[in-house]
């Protein structure tokens, strides 16, 4: 007996998708390039965008930090590079590629709440372990009677 014929009777028509097999070919690799372009390339273009604003951005005064780590103030900007002033006496000419960061300094409004958030740790912390002594107590009084 031989299996041909009923191979070619199970075969589509050479020429006619089998029931939408073409979509069901590239779907995987649609979902593939969506998932790249959201979770990888769209986020990738928005911090290069929000890099190259902060770049253009940089003024007289402001403390950067460079790629290299080096941390100083901007003394003057030209075109294309920005003189960082490291020390008293010492500065340095950079590209304005080689800036990683503007730093902003915290208001102080933001370190009185750091503040009073320690303070409060500290008081419940100070609490508990008043809580846990009281415990303490407890037991060792059931001992001695």
């Amino acid at each position: 007996m031989s299996f041909i014929p009923l191979l070619q009777a199970a075969a589509p028509a050479a020429g006619t998708p089998a029931n939408g097999g073409m979509l069901m070919t590239f779907a995987p690799f649609i979902l593939i390039i969506a998932i790249f372009y959201f979770f990888i390339i769209r986020p990738q273009n928005k911090k290069q965008k929000e890099t190259e604003k902060m770049i253009a951005a940089l003024k007289k005064g402001d403390k950067v930090i460079t790629i290299g780590g080096i941390h100083g103030t901007v003394s003057s900007t030209k075109e294309k590079t920005v003189i960082i002033k490291v020390d008293d006496g010492a500065k340095i000419e950079f590209n304005r590629s080689a800036v990683a960061s503007v730093v902003v300094d915290k208001p102080a409004a933001e370190k009185s709440a750091k503040n009073t958030k320690e303070e409060k740790k500290a008081v419940e912390s100070s609490e508990e372990k008043k809580s846990d002594d009281t415990a303490d107590n407890y037991w060792s009084e059931e001992k001695h009677e």
